[in-house]
């Protein structure tokens, strides 16, 4: 594994390598019902299922590694597995916790096979397996009672015991490298981040670890209130393989924060922003081509290493990328001035 982890490192170095779209945009494609999610195993789970997408690669592991093959096709390097939504905390909303473990592996082990699969036909390009480890539905920093600021609806602990457990998993799935993603809350990062590190030791084995925050509006701060350079100066002495944005904007929203993460951060950048805004219907309007001139020029302008899609991206768009970036040298890493960088909801940077 540390001869593909090296392999990774050395394939960012010479191209911006491409990472697949959004699941869940695919699976809605599929139009599935409450029947299709809880298939024969589940029929008479006690709770409504519908909606629950990452137990689709226990009920409908066709449709989940078909939705892979399609973004491999297009050109991703790296696609994601199927567990935004798989710590058993996140798995409480359908009193499915004690089913993490098995959705994490199992969604793993998808994801690997078709990776192999398609490696095989063209060893010169070889594929990855991103581990995900979603945010959850719960926060470590903010109250959900605005007549409580005091309340916390999970622990730093309660959360570190569940992202271990969706680690080991994903690791034992055949995962080649960790993706902590959509972080709306820096202290949940902190807690996958360090339950990473847990579980590595557990396992007797690391990957290299990437980690995507969320910038939530044009305010340009996340959730939990820290900008893009702030939130950087939190995670970065985890020293993942990569830094990056994700989800809640649109590429033309989204770029002065990924040109400042560019601007800031001393390993690789990785970026998959949403199709535009979601319209009155929840849907995202912004077509592949469209998308695609604003990504090219964060490629031309040298701010990305790593690119995909998120909400409302398809196939359609991820293949609009590649082909786009081909040709396009990836971001290089910057020589950064050392300091002693602090961070509240802004950075302080100390010389």
């Amino acid at each position: 594994m540390q001869n593909k982890s090296l392999q990774l490192r050395q394939a960012l170095e010479k191209r911006i390598l491409i990472l697949d779209g959004a699941m869940g945009t695919m699976i809605q494609k599929h139009k599935l019902e409450e029947e299709d999610y809880r298939g024969e195993r589940f029929k008479d789970w006690h709770v409504l299922v519908k909606g629950n997408n990452d137990l689709l690669s226990l009920t409908q592991p066709h449709i989940i590694a078909e939705i892979h093959r399609q973004y491999l096709a297009a050109g991703a390097d790296i696609i994601e597995t199927n567990t935004f939504n798989s710590t058993t905390t996140s798995m409480e909303d359908y009193d499915m916790a004690s089913l993490s473990r098995e959705i994490n592996l199992e969604s793993a082990k998808l994801a690997r096979v078709v990776c192999d699969e398609v490696t095989a036909q063209d060893p010169n390009k070889p594929r990855y397996v991103a581990g995900v480890l979603g945010p959850t539905s719960k926060t470590c920093s903010i109250s959900p009672d605005v007549n409580d600021p005091g309340y916390r609806n999970i622990t730093f602990d309660k959360l570190v015991e569940a992202y271990v457990e969706s680690t080991l998993a994903l690791m034992e799935g055949g995962a080649d490298l960790i993706l902590i993603e959509t972080i709306f809350d820096t202290l949940n990062a902190k807690a996958a981040a360090f339950a990473v590190e847990v579980a590595f030791e557990q396992a007797g084995r690391t990957l290299p670890v990437m980690i995507s925050g969320t910038i939530t509006d044009a305010s340009g701060r996340t959730l939990s209130g820290q900008t893009t350079e702030a939130f950087y100066n939190s995670i970065r002495h985890i020293k993942p393989i990569s830094i990056g944005l994700n989800c809640a904007l649109g590429p033309d929203l989204l770029r002065p924060y990924v040109e400042e993460l560019s601007r800031v951060c001393e390993t690789f950048t990785s970026v998959h922003p949403n199709a535009g805004l979601p319209n009155e219907f929840g849907e995202y309007d912004l077509e592949a081509d469209e998308m695609a001139k604003e990504i090219i020029d964060w490629g031309k302008e040298g701010f990305i290493n790593i690119v995909g899609g998120c909400c409302g991206t398809t196939p359609e768009h991820i293949k609009a990328f590649a082909t786009m970036l081909a040709n396009i040298e990836p971001r290089k890493r910057p020589q950064i001035e050392p300091r002693m960088r602090l961070a509240g909801l802004e950075a302080c940077n100390l010389n």
